[in-house]
């Protein structure tokens, strides 16, 4: 770039910047961390003491409030802990490895304080977190269709034979006391 380009996008300007002038992947770790809480050592390093202190602070009258309040407005017991563990870590509570043996049980209290007070929670943030990364039987399909047409024609065939030999595949009828199946 010229001098004069560099007059017409202005000194200074985001459109000015070196693309290379950044710090070198790993340069945090060359400097001091102990300024900072989460640089030194954590405070409580035994999960279940780090989980008793947790709970104890979840009984707290303010927040206790303040968490009822976030569920209240649609918060999900999910994000709560994470923001609670975050915040933990943060303050040189304990360390990542303390905050995920500790996630369940917060995430245990949190809802246990929830039905408590009557109040109606989610659990997880996404509504379908059971069913996350599991495909469908009609892209399964498409997808064998396309990719492998060969055994796509082979199943076809296959369910087509069970369908004139008089087994056509049915819906699945929902289980309720009338005709549940039990054990004899």
């Amino acid at each position: 770039m010229s001098e004069t380009d560099a007059q017409i996008i202005g000194r200074g300007s985001i459109d000015n910047l070196d693309p290379f002038a950044y710090a070198p992947p790993g340069h945090s770790l060359t400097q001091d961390n102990s300024r900072w809480p989460w640089g030194k050592p954590p405070r409580d390093v035994d999960p279940e003491e780090a989980l008793n202190r947790a709970l104890d602070g979840l009984e707290k009258p303010d927040v206790k409030e303040e968490l009822l309040k976030l569920l209240l407005v649609g918060i999900s017991v999910e994000v709560l802990v994470e923001g609670f563990l975050l915040q933990g870590f943060q303050e040189g509570k304990f360390n990542p490895d303390v905050a995920v043996l500790m996630k369940p049980m917060i995430a245990l209290a949190i809802g246990d304080i929830a039905e408590d007070a009557n109040i109606p929670f989610r659990m997880f943030e996404n509504d379908n977190a059971g069913q996350e990364g599991k495909m469908d039987d009609r892209t399964f399909y498409s997808m064998m269709k396309e990719n492998n047409p060969r055994m796509f024609d082979y199943v076809r065939e296959k369910v087509n034979e069970q369908i004139r030999q008089g087994n056509a595949p049915r819906q699945p009828e929902e289980e309720n006391f009338l005709n549940a199946k039990g054990d004899k």
